[in-house]
């Protein structure tokens, strides 16, 4: 017996992907198999991919770091057969065949219970990087940021961004968008921005160790000197969830922004959070935090992968990307 899978291989250096038929795996103690329904498409996967170096342990692999749908076989007395779940991180897509193949082998602990209230497609419409934005906005309300002042989201237009935007909204915050992409004013507005800065404008004039306060916090999705200046405008008390180096790995500051305003910065890895704080996201996101984003949504099939990875490296996807397995 075989399933369909998005399948990465590397000869001499060259990287090239192909829809291939492989081999069901059999579930070990512990294990389960799942039926996937939905994934979706992150930028760690559009790494994996094209062979970024330190991204996926080895290929030939198939990447796809989430995933939902049926557990097909259960070798785990925490899930039955038929039950509906949810898998994300951890080293799924990374070093075990991930959620662009229509079946997943993976340690039942890896798997949380889909919430009753949100459908497949809805779990992957969120997907890791709803999950991400999610734990982006729980760090900021843990900290005990107020809504005095507007929260800065950096790569608004982006699966992180554009979810992280949603949320905040919703529960009562301002949201300022810093973004590259000015023609997309309409949609960010659409999804809950109440203003936006171009990238550039926001960089101009570069970075001091301390500016004037424009932010009561924020999430930061892109790194680099974005990172930094926001730091350097967020005001007393306030707290950054750092969760993206697409604009740079490494930033410049100072001590400043941290002893004279007691601002917290925060880094978000939802991957290898534990499974009880995914638990907790997963539900929120079902329920209090809820959004419909069935309108910043594509829905694609395997073979159309490659042209979205492309989009995705090249900083032109918008909202959310995810891919439907079987009819």
């Amino acid at each position: 017996m075989e399933y369909k899978a998005y399948y990465v291989e590397e000869s001499d250096g060259v990287f090239s992907s192909s829809i291939q038929s492989l081999e069901i795996p059999e579930p070990q103690d512990g294990e389960l198999l799942i039926s996937v329904s939905y994934s979706s498409l992150n930028y760690k996967d559009a790494l994996c991919a094209v062979g970024v170096k330190g991204v996926a342990a080895s290929y030939p692999f198939v990447p796809g770091i989430d995933a939902v749908g049926t557990v097909a076989k259960s070798n785990s007395d925490a899930f039955n057969e038929g039950d509906k779940v949810i898998c994300s991180g951890y080293n799924l897509g990374m070093s075990v065949n991930g959620g662009f193949g229509s079946l997943i082998c993976v340690p039942a602990d890896w798997a949380v219970h889909l919430p009753s209230a949100m459908s497949d497609f809805e779990a992957m419409s969120y997907g890791v990087a709803g999950l991400t934005s999610a734990a982006c906005v729980k760090s900021i309300l843990d900290k005990g940021v107020i809504d005095t002042l507007p929260i800065a989201v950096s790569g608004a237009t982006g699966g992180v961004g554009s979810v992280a935007v949603g949320i905040l909204s919703k529960i009562g915050f301002s949201v300022t968008a810093i973004t590259g992409k000015s023609s997309e004013e309409g949609f960010l507005k659409n999804i809950g921005c109440e203003q936006f800065i171009n990238r550039d404008e926001f960089l101009e004039g570069g970075v001091r160790p301390l500016d004037k306060t424009s932010f009561g916090g924020g999430v930061d999705a892109v790194g680099g000197e974005i990172l930094a200046k926001m730091l350097s405008q967020t005001a007393q008390k306030g707290t950054i969830a750092c969760c993206g180096n697409v604009a740079g790995a490494s930033f410049q500051s100072s001590v400043f922004p941290f002893i004279l305003r007691g601002i917290s910065l925060i880094g978000i890895d939802s991957a290898e959070s534990s499974i009880e704080l995914k638990k907790y996201l997963w539900e929120k996101l079902a329920d209090d935090w809820k959004l419909d984003l069935s309108e910043q949504t594509k829905t694609i099939q395997l073979n159309e992968l490659d042209s979205e990875i492309e989009k995705i490296l090249n900083g032109l996807q918008l909202g959310r990307v995810v891919i439907k397995h079987g009819d």
